[in-house]
Order: C-alpha cells, then sequence, then structure tokens
C-alpha cells in the first residue's frame, strides 16, 4: 500500500534528513553551503548566550558552561547550579517543533566540577496518509544530545575541560515503504579557558579567553551504511572583555569566530547550453567528488577543513561564522544584552540581531531572548519570531571559588560582593 505524508511536513522532514548527508543532498541552489548531520549541535540552546549572538566560549561560566566550553567548569562559582531552556522553533514553518535544554553542575573540591546536560529537539508529528487521503498512522522525529563533563583549574587563571556525548537521531521513520533508521554517534568535546584581572589607567578590566573542538566524533548513518555523514564538529574560538564601570555597574563585550571541521562541498559553475549529456557528465562528476570527500577519516577532514574550499583561501574565510554581544550589568541584579550573529550568504545565510533581558535574585535567574532576521530573506526568515527562556537555579554560594569580579563578565552566575 502506498503511505503519504502532509506535504509541508515531509518536505520539512525530509529536508532535515538531507542536511545531514553531506555528499549527496548539497543545495543545488546554493552548493557552497556545508552540511552536516544533527545540524542542531551547533545552536546556542541557552537564552543568555543566544542574547549575545551566540557568543559563549569566553563568557563567565554557568549552568550552561560545558556546551561552549568545558574548560569554563574549574572557574564555577557555585557549589550546585541547574539551567532550563525552552525555545519554540521555527514558529513561521510550524507551530509544534521545539528545542529544550537541561543542564547543571556540581563542584568537586576547589579546583574542579562535573557537569551533565540534555538538548532535546522535538519536530512535532508527521501524519501518514494512504493514496485515497485516509489517515495511516503518524511519527513524531526527534533529536537528542546527553553529555557528562568535567573541568579542572590548572591555575588560577587557566583552566581545561572535557565532554564526552552520546547523541541519537530519528528524523522520518518509515516513508513508503523505505526505513530511515535512527543514527546514532558518540562525539567528544575539548575546551581551554583563560582570564586574567587587568588594570589599565584608572580602568578595571577583566580578559578572557577560550577555545574549544565541539562534537568530535565518528559519522551518523540513516539510510545507506555505505554513506555516513559527519558530525558538526566545531572549532571555536573567543574573548570577553568586561569593564568594571563602578561599584553597581559592568559591561561585557563578548566575541567569537567558529568553523565546522569537515570537507568542503566540491561544486562547479553548471553548464550553460551543451548537450544533455554533457550537463549529466558534470552532474555525476560532482557527485562522484563529493562522495570520495564524504568517504574521508575524520582525523584526515578535521585538518584538510582549514584549506579544502573550492574557492581557495577567500571562501575560507566565508566558513567562518562570528557572533558579538553587548551585556549591561547593574549590580549583578538586572542584565540587558544584544547581540549579532554572521553566516556568509553563500554559506548558509543565518544572519540576525537579537535582544535580550535577565534578572539574579537569590537563588533563582530569568533570561530572555528574541530573534530579529537580517539580510536576504528577511520577511520570511524561518528564525522570525523565535524566543527563548531560560531559567537558573543556584546554590551555595563558593566565597574563594571564582574571582569576584566575574571572568569575563558577570552575567553568568557571580552575585554581588
Amino acid at each position: 500500500m502506498q503511505v503519504l505524508v502532509s506535504r509541508s511536513r515531509l518536505a520539512l522532514a525530509a529536508g532535515l534528513l538531507a542536511s545531514a548527508a553531506t555528499a549527496q543532498a548539497q543545495n543545488q541552489a546554493n552548493p557552497h553551503t556545508i552540511t552536516t548531520a544533527v545540524p542542531i549541535l551547533t545552536l546556542a540552546p541557552d537564552a543568555r548566550s543566544s542574547a549575545l549572538g551566540d557568543a559563549g566560549v569566553a563568557t563567565s561560566p554557568d549552568a550552561n558552561a560545558s556546551y561552549f566550553n568545558p574548560g569554563k567548569l574549574g572557574f564555577v562559582p557555585y557549589k550546585y547550579s541547574v539551567g532550563v531552556s525552552y525555545s519554540p522553533w521555527l514558529r513561521n514553518i510550524t507551530d509544534d517543533m521545539s528545542i529544550s535544554y537541561l543542564s547543571g553542575y556540581g563542584k568537586v573540591g576547589a579546583r574542579s566540577a562535573f557537569g551533565a546536560s540534555l538538548m532535546y529537539f522535538d519536530l512535532g508529528t508527521i501524519d501518514y496518509r494512504t493514496a485515497n487521503n485516509t489517515p495511516y498512522g503518524s511519527f513524531s522525529p526527534k533529536e537528542y544530545a546527553f553529555a557528562v563533563s568535567y573541568g579542572l583549574q590548572l591555575t588560577d587563571n587557566l583552566g581545561v575541560g572535557v565532554s564526552a556525548r552520546y547523541i541519537r537521531s530519528n528524523l522520518v521513520g518509515a516513508i513508503n515503504g523505505n526505513d530511515a533508521k535512527p543514527g546514532n554517534a558518540a562525539a567528544v568535546d575539548l575546551g581551554m579557558y583563560y582570564h586574567k584581572d587587568l588594570t589599565v589607567g584608572t580602568g578595571i578590566y577583566n580578559l578572557a579567553l577560550g577555545a574549544a573542538v565541539s562534537n568530535l566524533g565518528n559519522k551518523i548513518t540513516y539510510t545507506d551504511p555505505t554513506n555516513p555523514s559527519f558530525l558538526p564538529t566545531t572549532l571555536k574560538l573567543g574573548t570577553a572583555i568586561t569593564r568594571e564601570i563602578d561599584q553597581y555597574n559592568k559591561i561585557t563585550l563578548a566575541f567569537d569566530a567558529s568553523k565546522l571541521l569537515v570537507p568542503s562541498p566540491y561544486y562547479e559553475e553548471l553548464i550553460v547550453g551543451g548537450t544533455q549529456a554533457e550537463r549529466d557528465a558534470q552532474l555525476e562528476r560532482i557527485k562522484a567528488k563529493n562522495q570520495e570527500l564524504n568517504r574521508q577519516g575524520i582525523v584526515g577532514a578535521l585538518f584538510s577543513s582549514f584549506g579544502d574550499a573550492p574557492g581557495g583561501f577567500k571562501e575560507e574565510l566565508r566558513e567562518i561564522v562570528l557572533s558579538t554581544g553587548l551585556e549591561y550589568n547593574y549590580n549583578d541584579l538586572l542584565y540587558a544584552r544584544g547581540g549579532y550573529f554572521y553566516e556568509a550568504p553563500d554559506k548558509g545565510d543565518r544572519q540576525y540581531v537579537s535582544l535580550g533581558l535577565g534578572v539574579r535574585y537569590q537563588v533563582f535567574g530569568i533570561d530572555g531572548t528574541y530573534l530579529v532576521p537580517t539580510g536576504s530573506g528577511t520577511k520570511n526568515n524561518p528564525l522570525a519570531q523565535t524566543i527563548r527562556i531560560g531559567l537558573h537555579f543556584n546554590l551555595n554560594k563558593l566565597a574563594d571559588a571564582f574571582d569576584e569580579n566575574g571572568a569575563g563578565g558577570t552575567g553568568g552566575e557571580t552575585p554581588s560582593n
């Protein structure tokens, strides 16, 4: 029996599955775009960092620290902290998709901490119908990633950390008799974090630097075991500079740069004119080249990703995603944030301004973010109307566990002195 599904939902799910196949399912309208499996892993899940344009590698540690940089865990200011975030997703397309994130840490001794997190991506429901348009069951696609982390202070200013992550992606189930099996993968994150207080003239500053490699793990398979897809292995470099204006006011400027460490898709300018046989031969050549790239090993692809863009060094630069944000902090109580996220138009074209507010009071905190798309396609951008809400619960402040000025800014969890 032939089985059909609702057209919009099938297109969405199939598109997500296609985005996982780097070699075979590149976007012909924009063949420069790098695609990987489980792209949801590249999104900042918490409201604070998303308000800073997704910058978070070097911002002050909080309950969500391990997502961006497990090296920050050694500097956390509380013995225990838990954070939960929620975001309705792609509201311009559907009304039943969402991203949920639960994270936390526990301090172990004076210089280390363990953390854990769970990211859950709910794609709503796919309704199946027969060729006669009668109901034929439904399917609920979903993805989730569970991680455990450990961070350690090596010195008073330098910390390192590691995360281990299990990933499961179950997108489309059985459609028209073709079973797309759930994808499973394991990955690690490695991070380093440095901060130092500086006096420049009459000003007091805190400089923080961060570096992390995330989602370094095995390829993931959905339908074709001979053509697995890369995880979104990403290199992130960032800095955060905090200026203490006076006893009550601080301001932090954060900046991150990130790059996918996976093969860049091969492409050619499509033949205009010529015979159908020539055009078919060209498409087969492009397909074969991308299959060859996709068969690379994890380590080989990681190192070659710095120089494999068909457009050379200029295209490599366009593969770098930029995130920047500004956070104002009044008395470690009220926070106002703004940021900007930029991805080159031919590499995905995600561009948006982010705005956010936050409150911290005793053991409780709340953050909110709203995204405003910019760039091309602004009117119908699927990120329009995106909001994130985050809650924090911070228990047992450790008076000597963290710099009282808050390394990299105090917008995380460091209370007032």
